[in-house]
């Protein structure tokens, strides 16, 4: 891609007439939008209320099972193909713009996706053109991806993402509150992470037989780590059912994937406070 500034920090130009000088794409979780109505801020709007410049959210499907109208991955990649139709609109129209996006949930994992491509030098825009990205509660969340808070063990349920963040993993943050088994799953809970593989890769117009390679082999490698097929089956028995069952009743209970607006980082900030000026002073 012509005009790729490798490695470098977000460009500094004048906008232009009518152009932002920063432009931030919002993509609401699970449930918070649909093609039935607009965009709602939802979990996003304490991230993104009062940011310089403009702010657009990202209208999809966002539904998670098939009686919803769609399964999770082509939800998700519905998500991804929309925001970065808004990010390659507003990098035409406006050369000097930067670009900040954000996700929460579902959200967070299209976001993350997107950024991936960008760092990785393989989408619409530039890695020079992007300022900040303010993940929360990213399902693909890398025990490498610079968190903010209290430490989270374990990694997103969907297996992190080949490659990371490439050359824009300095302008990207993630935050998981302790508990949140969305972003949070342990690496020794083979079923939960073989679930979150087939939740992610269940899209035939979303397949690429490398990620995939990659995300199935890691989670195999460590399932023959650590005892093989018996290690499966223990974790497949009535019993163990029965654990998982209580542990996802008590983690809904809890209402640990919710609480982000409460939820502290440290110097008297909440995750989305903290996130907002993040994407603010990146501007």
């Amino acid at each position: 891609m012509s005009g790729i500034v490798l490695g470098s920090g977000p460009v500094t130009a004048d906008p232009g007439a009518g152009c932002p000088s920063l432009y931030t794409v919002a993509i609401p979780g699970t449930w918070e939008t649909g093609h039935d109505k607009d965009p709602k801020p939802g979990m996003l709007a304490a991230v993104t209320n009062g940011l310089p410049g403009e702010v657009d959210y990202v209208t999809y499907a966002a539904t998670a099972f098939p009686w919803e109208g769609e399964i999770y991955a082509a939800s998700k990649k519905e998500a991804t193909d929309n925001a970065r139709g808004l990010v390659k609109d507003m990098a035409s129209r406006c050369p000097g713009t930067k670009i900040a996006i954000t996700g929460y949930s579902q959200g967070a994992d299209a976001a993350g996706d997107l950024a991936a491509e960008i760092g990785a030098g393989n989408s619409v825009v530039p890695p020079d053109r992007i300022a900040a990205v303010a993940l929360i509660s990213d399902p693909r969340r890398s025990p490498t991806d610079a968190q903010v808070g209290p430490f989270a063990p374990g990694a997103g349920a969907g297996g992190a993402r080949p490659g990371g963040f490439g050359w824009i993993s300095d302008r990207v943050r993630t935050v998981c509150a302790v508990g949140d088994l969305y972003c949070s799953t342990e690496s020794t809970d083979f079923v939960s992470r073989f679930a979150g593989f087939l939740a992610q890769s269940t899209n035939p117009n979303n397949f690429n037989p490398w990620q995939t390679q990659l995300q199935l082999g890691s989670i195999i490698s460590d399932l023959m780590a650590q005892g093989g097929l018996p290690t499966l089956q223990a974790q497949l028995s009535d019993g163990a059912n029965e654990d998982r069952a209580a542990q996802f009743e008590q983690f809904f209970k809890t209402g640990t994937h919710t609480s982000y607006g409460s939820y502290s980082v440290g110097g008297g900030q909440t995750a989305l406070t903290w996130m907002h000026g993040w994407i603010a002073g990146n501007a």
